[in-house]
């Protein structure tokens, strides 16, 4: 059976590259930074053409749900409950339309294509599910994992970063691995940026993969091969207020450059500082000092009646105060 990159590199030999696309609009602020969609579109396409291809050959059967092991390539780390719910209730009313494709090793099978309507068997407790037996190197594993999810909007930069590093074996010629993506060499080494960051910010990406798009993830790597130790610190300052949405990622690279080369402080690199308020484990509110002044904020129902009169006697002794 040939190889799954060998034919993508020449059903998109002859497709237009990134390179030959200008887009006149902006990108609106938030937006992935690599979007190089038409090649991606055409490597996703000569793809899915790849698995038609597969699956005609392949074997349509029952496999236990049991049997059925995740692709080890696939870059999503989160499913959306809420449309996995709903995949679930209308294949339990209508039933599975279109098969999964896995391949199987020795005594299990792994998924090539339809994670999500495994899951969903799942959750519907169902003991098997449709799917058809293809024959399938890691090396076609790794390139429909990334291509299959790269063009989704829901899946993130970071996670699309992982799986680029865990197809890097596979793909050890990184203009190669561009290629088979649909990407530029330089979208690539965007995404390959995030193995540059501190792990206390790859810890928190495990946990919460949208905060960072991959043109910042680059941005800060690149700044912190700068400014070394200095500029850690300065990291470390100031990526609480990323995950406390007080800061925007596009401006973290900015704010370290500043605070190392004119000394300034996190709370004015960032333009604000923050002091939680805690009333046991549960946040109760916060301070926040910034360029327009001093806020104290709770949230409802957490001050008491004689709390509150208590903090309106201080601030009276303080300052002078009407109704």
């Amino acid at each position: 059976m040939s190889n799954i990159r060998e034919e993508l590199m020449a059903k998109t030999a002859n497709l237009p590259t990134p390179a030959d696309f200008k887009s006149d609009s902006k990108k609106e602020k938030g937006s992935r930074g690599p979007q190089t969609m038409p090649g991606i579109t055409s490597a996703l396409a000569a793809a899915q053409l790849r698995i038609q291809e597969l699956e005609a050959k392949g074997i349509a059967t029952e496999i236990d749900v049991s049997l059925i092991v995740p692709n080890p390539w696939q870059p999503r780390r989160q499913f959306n409950e809420v449309k996995l719910s709903e995949l679930a209730r209308s294949i339990g009313e209508v039933g599975l339309l279109q098969a999964a494709t896995v391949r199987r090793i020795g005594d299990t099978f792994q998924l090539v294509a339809g994670e999500r309507r495994w899951r969903a068997h799942k959750l519907l407790n169902r003991a098997s599910i449709k799917a058809v037996v293809i024959e399938c190197t890691d090396q076609d594993m790794a390139a429909l994992a990334l291509m299959e999810n790269v063009t989704r909007d829901d899946l993130t930069d970071y996670e699309i970063a992982i799986a680029v590093r865990r197809a890097e074996t596979e793909f050890p010629q990184r203009t190669r691995l561009a290629k088979v993506m649909g990407v530029t060499r330089n979208d690539l080494y965007k995404f390959l940026a995030f193995d540059e960051l501190p792990d206390f910010v790859k810890r928190d990406l495990d946990l919460n993969p949208s905060l960072l798009a991959a043109n910042s993830a680059q941005e800060i790597a690149n700044v912190l091969k700068k400014t070394g130790e200095a500029g850690l610190k300065a990291v470390k300052d100031l990526w609480p207020l990323v995950v406390n949405g007080e800061l925007f990622p596009s401006k973290v690279a900015a704010s370290v450059n500043a605070q190392v080369t004119r000394g300034i402080s996190a709370a004015d690199a960032g333009g604000r500082s923050i002091l939680k308020i805690f009333a046991g484990k549960v946040q109760a509110g916060s301070i926040t000092k910034d360029v327009k002044g001093l806020t104290i904020k709770f949230k409802a129902g957490v001050v008491t009646d004689e709390q509150e009169t208590l903090l309106r006697e201080q601030i009276g002794r303080m300052f002078s105060i009407t109704e």
